[in-house]
This record gives structure tokens, sequence and C-alpha cells, in this order.
């Protein structure tokens, strides 16, 4: 988002994404903590899954892009983790997360390295 962007925020109750064919694209923001992963990775496979419809069938689905933002103790509490990792190198520039830690003692692996941050 820009200064002066107008956003769309839903916190809790039921968690679905459902573009239609036609529909213009739109840049999803995804925050998430712990376990509220859950209902977030599955609005992500359902994008995979259209972006991938999208471009092997030409159809009228216009994907926009998607960041993730995904937070827990330390890297080995971030559900997912190696999905995630596959969905953005799958979809580059279309499916971007940044994962923050928040106790994290043990090294970060070399993959992740990349898109964690610390306190």
């Amino acid at each position: 988002c820009t200064l002066d962007s107008e956003v769309a925020l839903r916190v809790g109750g039921d968690f679905f994404f459902d573009p239609q064919p036609g529909d213009s694209p739109v840049k999803l923001v995804l925050i998430a903590g712990g376990v509220g992963i859950n209902p977030l990775f599955s609005i992500l496979l359902h994008i995979a899954d259209l972006h991938g419809y999208q471009e092997g069938k030409g159809n009228a689905y216009k994907m926009g892009t998607v960041k993730l933002y995904y937070s827990a103790k330390n890297t080995s509490e971030l559900l997912f983790k190696k999905h995630l990792l596959g969905l953005m190198n799958a979809l580059p520039g279309k499916i971007a997360c940044r994962f923050h830690v928040t106790r994290q003692s043990a090294r970060i692996c070399e993959e992740l390295q990349p898109h964690v941050t610390g306190e």
C-alpha cells in the first residue's frame, strides 16, 4: 500500500477468497500468527491453483499478487514453511512471504534466512 491507499481489513469470522472470472486482479496482504496460518494457507493454495489454471487455460481469471506476513516464536513453529517456500519458488513475484520470529535461539536454516526477520 502507499500513503492514502484504501484497504479492507477483516479480523475473525469466515475466511475465504473466491475471485470470479473477469474480476479485476487484487493485491492481497495476509497476516497470520501461529496456528492462525491455517485458513490463510488454504487461500494461498487456492490462489496458486488459480495461477496455474490461468496460465494453462488462458481463461478470464486475472490474479494479483499475494504477500503473507507470518509470525511465530521460532522457525520450528512456522507451520507449512516448506510448502510456503515452494509456493514462492513456483510463483516468483506473485506470492511472497515474510516470516517474523520473536524468540529464535537456534540458527535459522539457509533456505529461510532471506525471508525471516527477528525481534
